[in-house]
């Protein structure tokens, strides 16, 4: 009897343990591992992600710069796969090889069996339209509506950028991110990503065993509707930026204008340029890599904002003003044009400021950088130049050099103004002098300023002393531009000493002796300052810097062409039609047409000069 009691205990012991597994497993099933809903779940039920429309971006007179296309993401649910399906009738009917199949099949398995993901991504509506006709016959793949940026002018590609897909660590930065999102990777699609994007909403929809949706579960109760991102007004004005990119055809180089009185970059453009249209769809992968591996002259690096030239001869502007404000010099100061010190150009002799800079003279601002580095502030001339070279310096970064301008594009490079501490480092303390820096008197030697920089110095010059950051959005949705774009920037140097500048400059474009005649315009009057910057095996560096009008300036430009020759020969021309083409619409046909036939990419050196 005691045996059989002990028989039942052990059975009601082993029953409750396995009822007690049983409900553990349960519990697990139920609260803890959702695979199982999930799996239950596709069974009637898909989660459809509705993707918001990314805004779009308009140029200042409201052109369409970037807008949004259809296009579709063919999504899978491996769970669903029939395993006995056509994959040949699907692998052309989506235009892949079964190679290709298998691994966008095994990627989708190891992210999840039961959850739906990406097996092919941005097929344009064209396409879907046949697909779809024929995706009944394949359960487990349904499409997932998404957009593609379009580019109506393949143009300005430098200053949208592109967009691409999350990676991990994005996904891990940002809670807003999942598998499958796209983000702005350059440009303006990055500075404003978070404008841009929008928000994301849901639908939940039946569906049959057939693949076939059925309706909204709950009459649509669990859907939430996407929010479309805020578009862009930007700064741009697309007909000169489409004009400039055609000028610039076959060089290497930048063009940027500004709007002196509000610091709005009109055009941005950096050559080689690319269509920005390569890199969306289906082809991107295969494009982008075409444009960083096989293309030698880097067309996706922006040259206006990340290549640091030398300036050349337009840093002479800097050296007046400087010296003005300083009053190492004044408007009449006259120094010989003295050859054995450095060499120059031209016929002239005994100039004064505004002569000097109308002939471009070395030897007149060697003597100007030597009385701003060596002030007689101490005995010892390497002491006195390490004083006079701090001085000198805080003046020139107030104009906007050697500083990062903090405009909205990434990755802009703040060039460089040398320092004591720079020098230190090459020679040792107190071991250099004037004598050792001298070519910075003529844009030379170690300085290094990018296009943009160069341009909104005209824009100081045309302000006589102030600037504004240059920046490319006007406005962001229904709001005005950021604040911070329309805080005035005053220089260290009084506006009086810009007169003399201005006029010189008007003298270096308008009357016989100028270098750079070839940027008249007969109903405009033009200032600027060419720049010709040595190079010891290429040909050298073309450089122009201007404003128009001289009374009442509405744009600045600079121009550099790489490896062409003289500032007044091509720089010039161009940065003139550029003004032309802005104030008045039309351009000089006989000068465009000599730009447009100009190559300094394919040609060798005799053909160019």
């Amino acid at each position: 009897m005691k045996r059989v009691e002990n028989r039942s205990v052990i059975i009601a012991i082993v029953m409750g343990v396995i009822g007690i597994i049983f409900l553990m497993r349960l519990f697990y099933i139920q609260v803890i591992d959702d695979s199982y809903k999930t799996s239950a779940d596709n069974q009637a039920l898909r989660y459809v992600t509705l993707y918001p429309s990314r805004g779009i971006i308009y140029d200042r007179k409201g052109e369409l710069l970037a807008f949004n296309e259809a296009a579709y993401d063919l999504m899978v649910v491996p769970r669903q796969v029939n395993r006995t399906m056509d994959t040949t009738f699907f692998c052309n009917l989506i235009d892949i090889t079964k190679e290709e199949f298998v691994k966008k099949m095994e990627r989708a398995k190891s992210y999840s069996y039961y959850r739906s993901s990406a097996f092919e991504k941005q097929i344009p509506a064209d396409e879907w339209a046949a697909i779809s006709e024929r995706l009944y016959q394949f359960p487990g793949f349904f499409g997932q509506k998404r957009t593609l940026r379009r580019y109506p002018k393949k143009v300005a590609g430098h200053v949208l950028g592109y967009i691409g897909e999350v990676n991990q660590n994005q996904i891990d930065e940002d809670s807003y991110y999942q598998k499958g999102d796209y983000i702005g990777v350059s440009g303006l699609e990055k500075t404003y990503e978070n404008e841009l994007r929008g928000e994301r909403g849901v639908q939940v929809l039946m569906v049959d065993v057939h693949n076939s949706v059925k309706g909204n579960y709950m009459n649509g109760e669990l859907d939430s509707l996407p929010e479309p991102g805020k578009d862009l007004t930007t700064t741009l004005d697309r007909d000169l930026q489409v004009y400039g990119e055609k000028l610039m055809q076959n060089k290497k180089g930048s063009i940027v204008a500004i709007e002196p009185k509000t610091g709005e970059i009109l055009s941005l453009i950096s050559a080689p340029t690319y269509d920005p249209n390569l890199l969306v769809g289906r082809d991107r992968t295969k494009n982008y890599v075409e444009l960083v591996r096989n293309d030698s002259l880097d067309p996706l690096f922006n040259r206006a904002i990340k290549a640091v030239y030398r300036p050349g001869s337009i840093f002479k502007l800097v050296q007046s003003v400087v010296a003005l404000e300083n009053e190492v010099i004044t408007p009449e100061t006259r120094f010989h044009c003295n050859r054995s010190i450095i060499n120059c150009h031209g016929s002239h002799t005994y100039d004064n400021l505004q002569k000097a800079i109308q002939h471009s003279c070395n030897p007149y601002f060697w003597q100007v950088y030597k009385r701003l580095i060596q002030m007689g502030e101490e005995e010892s001339i390497f002491k006195d130049s390490a004083i006079g070279l701090e001085n000198w310096r805080k003046y020139v970064t107030s104009l906007g050099l050697g500083v990062r301008l903090e405009t909205d594009l990434e990755g802009i490079k703040k060039g460089f103004i040398p320092d004591k501490e720079f020098y230190d480092s090459w020679y040792g303390e107190y071991r250099w002098a004037f004598s050792t820096i001298y070519s910075n008197s003529i844009g030379e030697g170690e300085l290094g300023v990018i296009p943009l920089q160069m341009a909104n110095l005209a824009s100081v010059i045309a302000n006589k002393g102030f600037y504004y950051t240059p920046h490319l959005v006007k406005e962001i949705g229904d709001s005005p531009k950021l604040e911070k774009y329309r805080k005035k920037n005053n220089t260290l140097i009084d506006s009086g000493h810009f007169d003399v500048v201005i006029d010189a400059l008007d003298a270096v474009v308008n009357e016989p002796g100028g270098t750079a005649r070839r940027a008249r315009i007969d109903s405009i009057t033009v200032c600027g300052k060419t720049g010709t910057v040595q190079n010891k095996k290429t040909p050298d560096h073309s450089v122009f810097i201007a404003f128009a009008p001289k009374e009442n300036p509405q744009i600045a430009v600079s121009v550099y062409v790489e490896e062409s020759g003289f500032g007044g020969t091509w720089a010039a021309p161009i940065a003139s039609l550029m003004i032309e083409k802005y104030l008045t619409g039309k351009t000089n046909k006989r000068k465009e047409q000599r730009i447009l036939e100009a190559d300094f990419i394919h040609l060798d050196k005799e053909d160019k000069e």
